[in-house]
C-alpha cells in the first residue's frame, strides 16, 4: 500500500527515535536524506542521457568512418579546417575507440 520510499522514511524515523534523537533533528536528517536521494536520481538521469548520446555518436561515427577513409588527403584537410581543435581531437579519440 505504501511506496518503498515512504517505507524507507518510516524505518529511518523509527531508527532515529530508537536513538532518542529529538524530532527537529529527525526532521533535519530526513530532509537531508531526501535531498541526497533526489540529487542521486538527477545524477543518474544525467549519466543515462549522456550514455545514450555517446551510443548515438558511436553509431554516427561508425557510419562516417568508411566515408572519411575514402577521402583524399586534401579533402581530409578541408574537413579538419572546418572542425575546431576540440572537435578534431574528439573525432580522433572516437575513431581510436571504435577501431
Amino acid at each position: 500500500m505504501y511506496s518503498e520510499d515512504v517505507l524507507s522514511d518510516l524505518h529511518f524515523i523509527e531508527e532515529c527515535k530508537s536513538m532518542h534523537f529529538p524530532l527537529d533533528e529527525i526532521k533535519r536528517k530526513l530532509e537531508l536524506k531526501s535531498k541526497t536521494v533526489m540529487h542521486t536520481r538527477d545524477v543518474e538521469r544525467q549519466i543515462d542521457a549522456i550514455t545514450q548520446q555517446i551510443k548515438q555518436l558511436h553509431n554516427e561515427i561508425a557510419v562516417l568512418l568508411p566515408l572519411i577513409n575514402f577521402l583524399d588527403e586534401d579533402q581530409k584537410g578541408d574537413l579538419s579546417k572546418k572542425l575546431n581543435t576540440e572537435g578534431t581531437t574528439l573525432i580522433e579519440s572516437l575513431v581510436s575507440l571504435t577501431s
